[in-house]
């Protein structure tokens, strides 16, 4: 290791439209044994002791040091496992912090549009803006580590659903006039209703002690 001084660099921002990206590997079962036990050993670290500062720093992660990282720890992990939860709340959070303002017209319109406790579970206030947004995905992560971990998985599941429907609901609107912009929406509101189920079946594998 060098004792020379790092050079930081402003993070690159990856917009939401990229948050599926996979990394290659040489050999994914060391890729998923590294996965699993970084995760488990960040986890177990955190919440041992959950002290402010760590947390905090967790939180900020990728608007400090970016996605990649993460990324090529946990991105290729099974949807329904430890290191591929955190991988897609931090992905989530992601895509809030890039474009809060997209974030917030999908949301709005989703818990418009939706007969469902989704958007009370979510947490996020009636109407909720983009600061909003923005703080309730910050407060889900944060729980992640200091909180009820099945809980906020719950809610991140709740938040996809809510994103989903004013996705699938605004695509409607775009179909005839802009097919493009439909496709992308819908296309979209697919992912995010994959991340909810997924979320919502880590929630239910954490509380059976299953969730690896």
């Amino acid at each position: 290791m060098s004792d020379s001084p790092r050079e930081f660099h402003k993070p690159v921002r990856r917009p939401a439209e990229l948050f599926d990206r996979l990394f290659s590997a040489e050999d994914p079962a060391e890729v998923s044994r590294v996965a699993h036990s970084t995760a488990q050993a960040l986890l177990s670290r955190v919440r041992a002791d959950p002290s402010v500062d760590v947390v905090e720093r967790l939180v900020a992660f990728t608007d400090d040091h970016g996605i990649d990282d993460i990324a090529e720890l946990w991105s290729r992990s099974p949807a329904r496992s430890l290191p591929g939860a955190l991988w897609r709340l931090y992905l989530l959070q992601l895509m809030i912090h890039d474009d809060a303002a997209t974030a917030a017209l999908l949301y709005e319109r989703g818990r418009v549009e939706m007969a469902t406790v989704d958007a009370v579970v979510a947490g996020a206030p009636a109407p909720a803006g983009p600061e909003e947004l923005v703080q309730l995905i910050d407060t889900i992560l944060r729980g992640l580590f200091d909180g009820d971990f099945a809980v906020a998985l719950d809610r991140a599941a709740a938040f996809c659903r809510v994103q989903a429907a004013g996705s699938t609901h605004l695509a409607d609107d775009y179909e005839n006039t802009e097919s493009e912009r439909a496709t992308a929406l819908t296309t979209r509101a697919l992912r995010l209703a994959t991340y909810a189920d997924d979320l919502s079946a880590s929630a239910s594998l954490w509380r059976r002690d299953a969730l690896t």
